[in-house]
């Protein structure tokens, strides 16, 4: 059977009520009686001694009737809930308050040092009194001699009935904190174990694979709150990782299926003689530029692979970003010449240094101008511009092309996508770019915006830092 956190609270509050009952019973409760009987031996030794004073100036062979002093013996016996005996020093009693032994009858073996060092005993006295009664002895002395002893012996009714009624005050107190604690049970019910369940219940659904289970309808904002809504927030990634990685697997299928269908049925037409042999350089260059295509989305999931597995160690160096620009655009010189396309190179210093990793800030700036490339007309300028305030450099490149619509701006940086504007422009796209750029530029902890507008342009603005100069 499926243990509970519920049931082993329970069980350990009803431990809590067994072993603080049990420490009642064997630990307070003697420690109380032993108080008790400390305190109601010394108040009858007191007590004995008020009477023993009372003799000391007598002798008790001149008393032969104690008819006159019976009363106020009596009297201090009442009052103590005591037995009063006056014995004589060979152990015969004289008086007896509660009339139980007569007068003259000998205590046998009596002995003065029964009560040792102490004033009080515990006992039957001699068995002349009942068991676990409280005695204490005072000596009645006279001329430096005991003519007697005065004896009060405490019933242990007497005992047991004040014990008991202490008692009563712990075991009422012990019931009020028991009932109080189960304040700590409902708060527990109702703050930890329900909500638990409602987690438990998500989790399960969660485990089999039941990402929209819903939201875990915890409301508290302590740990167990957070807990559900961190679960919540697990969920909801783990379900737009599901998507993503069906839009992913469907994305790379289209995107390897349209170039591999080309590839096959241009092949195939020159095979079968379907192309004339005169004309087969036409469509062997669309196939090398399908095959050049296929090798460039194949680069950019590599990398994307790299980035995904953590694999995001920068080689850091000092290296100047202006030159790196002006490197990068020579490898666009061709297709510039084709299309007529020329850079508005703009630097406000001669040398920008940075601190980042070279080759990674050469893919982003490639992206950028290739992106830019595509979407530009022909005859058309990219203006590129380069600047510094503080302790960054700005680097902005604009383009004069289709713009991106404002609803799609936030999409860019997503993996393959490309806005309905854009798919007719990028025939070989394959809209990893720009993820990567953004993904290599937070890497560097900067930062990447966009400014577009729809058919006038688009302008990517990225930050790098400055590199510490050395004195």
């Amino acid at each position: 059977m499926k243990q509970s956190l519920y049931y082993k609270f329970i069980i350990g509050y009803i431990v809590f009520a067994l072993l603080g009952y049990l420490s009642i019973n064997s630990i307070i409760s003697p420690m109380i009686y032993d108080s008790i009987v400390e305190d109601k031996a010394k108040f009858l030794y007191d007590q004995a001694n008020v009477v023993s004073k009372y003799y000391n100036s007598r002798s008790f062979e001149n008393l032969s009737n104690y008819d006159d002093i019976s009363p106020e013996l009596n009297s201090i016996a009442s009052l103590s809930d005591a037995t009063l005996w006056v014995i004589n020093s060979t152990g015969s009693i004289c008086f007896d308050s509660d009339r139980t032994h007569s007068d003259g009858t000998v205590i046998p073996n009596f002995d003065p040092s029964y009560f040792g060092s102490e004033f009080y005993s515990i006992g039957n006295f001699y068995d002349m009194v009942k068991d676990h009664t409280l005695s204490v002895i005072a000596p009645i002395t006279r001329n430096f001699s005991t003519d007697g002893y005065i004896i009060m012996h405490l019933s242990p009714n007497v005992l047991n009935e004040i014990s008991n009624s202490y008692l009563y005050i712990v075991y009422t107190a012990y019931v009020i904190l028991m009932v109080l604690s189960l304040i700590i049970l409902i708060v527990f019910t109702f703050a930890v174990y329900l909500p638990l369940k409602k987690i438990i219940a998500a989790s399960k659904a969660y485990s089999k694979g039941l990402l929209d289970y819903g939201n875990i309808k915890v409301n508290s904002h302590d740990e167990v709150g957070q807990l559900a809504k961190n679960l919540e927030y697990m969920a909801a990634q783990l379900n737009s990782l599901e998507e993503y990685q069906h839009k992913f697997v469907a994305n790379i299928s289209h995107d390897f299926r349209s170039p591999l269908t080309s590839i096959k049925g241009y092949v195939e037409a020159i095979l079968d003689g379907t192309i004339p042999v005169d004309i087969q350089e036409k469509y062997l260059t669309i196939v090398l530029n399908e095959t050049e295509r296929l090798n460039k989305l194949t680069s950019h999931l590599l990398t994307i692979n790299a980035w995904d597995n953590k694999g995001r160690k920068l080689i850091l160096s000092d290296f100047d970003i202006n030159q790196t620009i002006k490197n990068t655009l020579t490898t666009f010189e061709v297709i510039c010449n084709k299309r007529k396309i020329n850079f508005d190179l703009i630097l406000n210093s001669k040398a920008y240094i940075v601190s980042a990793d070279i080759s990674k800030i050469q893919q982003v700036l490639y992206n950028l101008i290739d992106n830019a490339l595509k979407f530009s007309p022909n005859n058309s300028t990219i203006r590129i511009i380069v600047h510094d305030r503080f302790e960054k450099v700005f680097v902005s490149i604009k383009d004069s092309g289709i713009g991106i619509p404002p609803a799609s701006i936030n999409k860019i940086w997503d993996r393959f996508y490309k806005s309905d504007l854009s798919r007719g422009k990028d025939k070989t796209g394959s809209g990893l770019g720009l993820s990567i750029t953004k993904e290599i530029i937070q890497s560097h902890k900067e930062n990447i915006d966009v400014i577009s507008t729809e058919g006038v342009g688009t302008e990517f603005i990225f930050t790098l830092t400055k590199a510490k100069q050395r004195s």
